[in-house]
């Protein structure tokens, strides 16, 4: 499989990469705000869907960095950000326009009824694959 690379600007692309990334586990230490380039980064490991659907006894994972431009703030509910150890698992990334106007807040839900809010100017987010794939043998399943 080639490395995955895939840049979101409208809310079309967003549900693109909210796809791939159904089902990323990552660590509160591997995410990433620096206010003064507006950016908020995180390293991720992916589970492949894209792949899941073929005929096989294992699944693959990917270490994959998302990131997102043009945000204004974050918040968090439901996340303790001193653990940095604890495993986070992605649902969705969702986007909530703010008027007229591109700006709104991507929401990226978590289990356990958490969430990452990032208030931004527009969407404008990055994701790709830059590490090694290593096999799993389950698949996520929930309701």
């Amino acid at each position: 499989m080639t490395e995955l690379k895939l840049l979101a600007l409208d809310t079309d692309d967003l549900g693109i990469v909210s796809a791939h990334m159904q089902d990323a586990v990552f660590k509160m230490g591997d995410v990433r705000w620096s206010a003064p380039e507006r950016t908020l980064s995180l390293a991720a490991n992916r589970f492949v869907w894209e792949e899941a659907g073929k005929r096989r006894k294992s699944y693959e994972r990917r270490r994959a960095a998302l990131v997102f431009k043009r945000v204004e703030a974050v918040r968090s509910t439901g996340i303790n950000r001193n653990r940095k150890e604890e495993v986070l698992s992605l649902l969705a990334i969702t986007f909530n326009q703010k008027g007229e106007g591109p700006e709104g807040t991507v929401e990226l839900v978590l289990s356990g009824n958490a969430t990452i809010a990032l208030d931004v100017e527009c969407i404008e987010v990055a994701l790709a694959d830059v590490g090694g794939a290593w096999e799993t043998a389950s698949k996520p399943r929930h309701p």
